[in-house]
């Protein structure tokens, strides 16, 4: 069945891959940019060259997940030309790396504002359609590092996914009755393939940065090289864009809670599993076992 789908940080890597792959299934699909007359505007043609070339329907819709007025006025658009939305993806995301002293409180709410934020700016704006309709699907894009292995110099990032994650598992069971349905995509360290840790932010307070730099010289490229070591030479960014087209095409109420893309395998998937365990025997334990499957539509 063709979905109407929204995806937020579409202009490279993981989203732009995923638009590309969903597409490409026949459904209708709005990658969220921003800046789309701006800076992006090289992305909003490729996307509209992708479209052409492959006679698909993808679109492209200004959505900076920082202003709240951006994301309404965009899903606003969507149910304007489509009538409905089906599937929201929240993939947008920002990495820094560095000494975590290093880091302003100010730049570390910056990188909560995207990855955590953001989440509520668009499901605002989106739930409210969904709820209405009776049904939907909620994807989220995780990652490993919120229970997997942990190196050193990705703290604030580290702790955004983390807080992304937490908020959908809560989303996850409020949202059950109303039929809408929760998906946790986990990727682990894809160093090839998106621009995480090419436009990767750095701490502003040079100077604590330099302290550290004293004990641990070179562990910024240390990190991502040994990231890569991990990972075995057929690992794609692709892999991940293949999960998310494979989910959203799974039948209502037969889609995964969680699911790893992991090459690397740092260890995320034997936590999740134990912790996803203990959400559902506790959920039971109270009665409340009915928010573990989003209710079938009337």
């Amino acid at each position: 069945m063709r979905k109407v789908i929204v995806i937020s940080g579409a202009g490279s890597g993981f989203g732009a891959l995923s638009a590309r792959a969903l597409a490409d299934d026949g459904h209708t699909v709005y990658a969220g940019i921003r800046e789309t007359a701006g800076r992006n505007a090289g992305r909003v043609e490729e996307a509209r060259k992708y479209a052409e070339e492959h006679g698909v329907d993808l679109r492209s819709v200004e959505l900076d997940v920082s202003s709240q007025d951006s994301v309404d006025a965009g899903v606003a658009k969507i149910i304007d030309e489509a009538g409905r939305l089906d599937v929201v993806i929240h993939n947008a995301g920002h990495m820094v790396n560095g000494p975590t002293e290093a880091f302003t409180p100010e730049e570390m709410a910056r990188v909560y504002d995207t990855n955590v934020l953001s989440t509520q700016r668009l499901n605002r704006a989106a739930l409210p359609h969904l709820r209405e309709q009776g049904g939907g699907l909620v994807l989220w894009v995780g990652s490993t590092s919120t229970r997997g292995g942990t190196p050193p110099y990705l703290a604030p990032y580290f702790a955004a996914k983390s807080a992304m994650d937490a908020l959908a598992v809560s989303y996850a069971a409020e949202l059950a009755r109303f039929g809408i349905e929760t998906t946790i995509v986990v990727p682990g360290s894809f160093t090839s393939g998106t621009e995480h840790f090419v436009n990767a932010g750095r701490p502003a307070d040079a100077e604590r940065a330099a302290e550290y730099e004293a004990l641990y010289g070179g562990m910024l490229e240390s990190v991502a090289g040994r990231l890569a070591e991990q990972a075995p030479e057929d690992a794609s960014a692709s892999q991940v864009s293949d999960e998310i087209s494979r989910v959203v095409a799974l039948p209502d109420g037969a889609r995964p809670f969680r699911s790893h893309i992991d090459p690397a395998d740092d260890g995320s998937e034997v936590v999740s599993v134990v912790a996803d365990r203990i959400r559902a025997e506790f959920l039971t334990r109270i009665g409340l076992e009915d928010l573990l499957h989003p209710a079938a539509r009337g």
